[in-house]
């Protein structure tokens, strides 16, 4: 159902997929991007994502969508080195390209854990995107900002640094961890469509970070608890029964 596609970002290459309905018509002009999360273990970053393509081909089918996965730079087949102004730059350049596809109107965005908190960023600077679904996302990088060196360790450590001398600026990186602000970009997302799916069991991400994201929002936001649900939504039948559900809404 699906292709491999190379999205160019900051003249980054990054490895897509782009999954396409069945119909020509209807809701095939929607478009979605589907944004996975930061790698957990040491050398995961090749594998991120991985069955990314095959929910991709999923929401397409199911939903008669147009769907746009890829990988962030640093992971997967993607070239380059993870900064958090690269990521959001990537993704902007995920944006750019799907509303580029021929046929498609609109674009919403998908994240799950980091990618759904970045989708939240991304959309929050960018009024294209006409709605978001955040799933298991964070409320915010201070784990990250409050102690750079320690994070840049893990981050070379999951494998989405691969250049000893990367960063060639390690405060102007740092200064990024801190300066990205989830809860006050959320507050610009509504009146467009905001879901937000989460774990009650997450032992990564605590529930409290979906209730934040909610109250940043003022309430104008769909939120979700499953019961006894782990971090690892991408997995769970009731998560994507609900995002096919809210998918099936934004049709208009």
């Amino acid at each position: 159902m699906g292709e491999p596609v190379t999205i160019v970002s900051e003249g980054v290459d990054l490895a897509g997929y782009l999954a396409r309905s069945s119909t020509s018509a209807g809701s095939a002009r929607y478009g979605l991007v589907l944004v996975h999360g930061f790698p957990e273990g040491p050398q995961t970053a090749a594998v991120v994502g991985k069955t990314f393509p095959e929910l991709a081909d999923r929401l397409a089918g199911d939903a008669e969508w147009t769907v746009l996965t890829f990988n962030f730079r640093g992971t997967g087949e993607s070239e380059g080195d993870f900064s958090l102004g690269g990521w959001l730059a990537d993704l902007r350049a995920a944006v750019d390209f799907l509303l580029a596809t021929e046929g498609v109107e609109g674009v919403w965005l998908c994240g799950f854990s980091v990618g759904g908190t970045l989708s939240i960023c991304a959309a929050g600077e960018d009024e294209r995107v006409r709605g978001v679904a955040a799933l298991a996302a964070p409320a915010d990088f201070n784990d990250w900002g409050d102690d750079p060196r320690r994070f840049l360790a893990h981050a070379r450590s999951v494998g989405v640094i691969h250049h000893a001398r990367f960063p060639p600026d390690p405060d102007a990186w740092a200064r990024e961890l801190r300066e990205v602000k989830p809860l006050a970009l959320i507050a610009k997302i509504p009146p467009r469509p905001l879901l937000l799916v989460h774990g009650a069991n997450d032992d990564l991400v605590p529930m409290i970070d979906a209730r934040a994201l909610a109250d940043a929002a003022e309430g104008q936001v769909e939120l979700r608890i499953l019961a006894a649900a782990s971090h690892h939504l991408r997995h769970d039948p009731r998560a994507i029964a609900i995002l096919l559900g809210w998918l099936d809404r934004q049709l208009v």
